[in-house]
């Protein structure tokens, strides 16, 4: 049984107590409702689409890849996307269902946005599941998949329902990898107000 470390209470818009990650979770495989306690307890765990049933299901057959070193939370390819090996990146490469997270983030990142994240790429999780593609071609940009588009809405209206204002979803929504211009358009496609420009 992983020994889970206390709540972060400090933070100003911490997770839901019933949510409870392992954040000292060694590198490797682990059951995704194992390194994400509580998971299956939270509110949006409940109101994602389709048949309960089948989705705890899902969340059971789930795998959780901790990878050692920086870095944020993916749903694994059945192989590197051209355009992110172009950039001198390897990701973890697998036909079944893992997520990938990097165990500095599990271990340092604010509980929100690993809470955040983990809703998020779950739901990518049951849209592959659906038969949807997850990694399309380069040409559309990331911003403007309709699968980021909808994961991230799905995440901050449970952010919202905690009380989380704009101005931190602004931070949380600044991928590293979209310039300026696609940040902004991100925050336009999920409905996050825009902040106004300098006179």
């Amino acid at each position: 049984m992983p020994e889970i470390r206390p709540g972060r209470s400090k933070e100003r818009y911490p997770a839901p107590k019933v949510f409870v990650p392992w954040h000292d979770a060694t590198p490797g495989r682990h059951p995704l409702l194992e390194l994400f306690g509580g998971l299956e307890e939270t509110v949006p765990f409940r109101k994602y689409p389709g048949d309960d049933s089948a989705i705890l299901a899902a969340a059971k057959a789930t795998w959780a890849e901790v990878t050692p070193g920086p870095g944020y939370m993916y749903v694994a390819p059945p192989r590197t996307p051209p355009e992110i090996r172009a950039a001198g990146f390897r990701m973890v490469e697998t036909t079944d269902d893992v997520i990938v997270v990097a165990q500095s983030h599990l271990r340092n990142s604010p509980g929100m946005e690993v809470y955040l994240d983990i809703i998020h790429e779950f739901l990518h999780i049951l849209q592959r599941r659906q038969g949807r593609v997850i990694w399309p071609r380069a040409s559309l940009a990331y911003v403007d998949r309709p699968t980021e588009i909808e994961a991230y809405a799905f995440s901050i209206a449970e952010a919202r329902r905690l009380g989380v204002p704009d101005s931190y979803l602004r931070r949380y929504l600044r991928v590293p990898w979209a310039t300026h211009s696609e940040n902004l358009r991100l925050l336009r496609n999920v409905g996050v107000s825009v902040p106004r420009s300098p006179r």
